[in-house]
């Protein structure tokens, strides 16, 4: 397939990151996409304050349509209105309306197009395909031209056509340099560690693990907090709690700590495969990253080198006290080379465009 296809996106928000951490995923993946000469669309519905709480002015890289949340008629009205795309895609976690989208997207599909379905939580949707045998996303997974994925590696794969997947490509995070970059610090953001993720049931555990136990551990340094429902959380007297941190201020939140925590759901970090946007956010700043251990980083960040990577909060602990500025300064500029090198949405979208033009014959690992 040549440049310049119609592609018509359903998901949770192209111009919101309130709670959806999705979005950094689908700013850098369209806006390269939009580069090579694609026109997109991406259709959201109004819903979770995510319009109230917007930190991108629509774009000039894709047109956003928002609908009504609370209306199944002006849903379909929205696939209709793309059913005219070369290539329509409904990704997980819309929110709303969910499984009406994932058929009617599919009523859509005819010889002229490609129907994807796009999966940003691979692992959750595969668990609950495992624990409800009758989910109605079964029977369609096979009707879809493919299957992409956020990432998730050969596990992912395997699964998704053991349920008769016509291909399943995993699509990996990787770094915007138009959006994540070395900035001045911020002095609201001092501090000798620091994590950012909203208070989710199946990461609260890990996060106790990875961050409140190193925090507790270390009277003697500072510890950052950003996020979404940790308010009642009992915490020490080094922490500070930021509460959400805008995407806006990422990147000095990143280039003003001497080092970040990557904490990985639960899912994510048995599945492994699954880079978070957190882990090329804090690379393309030039951040020493400290994170979680999950099989597969070594695709993407050299540990030792590049980051530093922890089993459990004993050897965060270890990794702080032997950490001084220089070492840490070391590390998120090695890292910082290694994804402008290396994983860059530029390639994702490059990716897209090869397994396209490659008729979707076998999975790309």
């Amino acid at each position: 397939m040549n440049a310049g296809l119609t592609i018509a996106f359903f998901g949770s928000s192209l111009v919101s990151a309130y709670w959806n951490g999705a979005a950094t995923y689908y700013r850098g993946i369209i806006r390269a996409l939009h580069a090579l000469g694609h026109k997109i669309t991406f259709y959201e519905p109004d819903a979770y304050d995510r319009q109230a709480y917007r930190d991108l002015t629509d774009p000039d890289y894709a047109d956003v349509v928002v609908y009504n949340a609370h209306r199944e008629d002006d849903a379909l009205q929205m696939v209709e209105d793309a059913s005219h795309a070369d290539i329509l895609v409904k990704t997980s976690g819309v929110g709303v309306f969910d499984e009406l989208l994932e058929a009617a997207v599919l009523d859509k599909k005819n010889s002229h197009n490609l129907v994807f379905f796009w999966d940003v939580d691979a692992p959750a949707t595969l668990d609950r395909l495992r624990h409800n045998p009758t989910d109605p996303f079964r029977r369609l997974i096979p009707q879809y031209d493919a299957i992409f994925t956020y990432g998730g590696g050969p596990p992912i794969v395997r699964e998704y056509m053991r349920l008769e997947a016509q291909g399943c490509y995993p699509i990996y995070n990787a770094v915007d340099p138009h959006t994540h970059h070395p900035v001045e610090p911020d002095r609201r953001f001092l501090g000798d560690c620091g994590f950012l993720g909203h208070r989710l049931p199946d990461r609260e555990e890990r996060v106790e693990e990875f961050f409140f136990k190193p925090a507790a551990a270390l009277a003697e340094k500072r510890f950052l907090l950003g996020g979404n429902g940790w308010d009642d959380k009992p915490m020490t007297p080094n922490i500070d709690y930021v509460r959400y941190v805008s995407p806006a201020a990422h990147n000095a939140f990143n280039c003003t700590l001497c080092s970040v925590l990557n904490i990985n759901r639960s899912s994510m970090a048995s599945t492994g495969f699954s880079p978070p946007t957190r882990v090329f956010e804090a690379a393309g700043a030039g951040a020493c990253l400290i994170t979680d251990a999950w099989d597969g980083i070594e695709l993407f960040l050299e540990p030792g080198r590049e980051v530093l990577v922890a089993a459990d909060g004993d050897e965060v602990i270890a990794h702080l006290a032997d950490l001084d500025e220089e070492r840490a300064h070391t590390i998120g500029e090695a890292a910082r080379r290694r994804v402008l090198s290396e994983h860059t949405y530029r390639q994702r979208a490059a990716q897209f465009t090869q397994i396209l033009e490659g008729a979707l014959r076998q999975p790309v690992l």
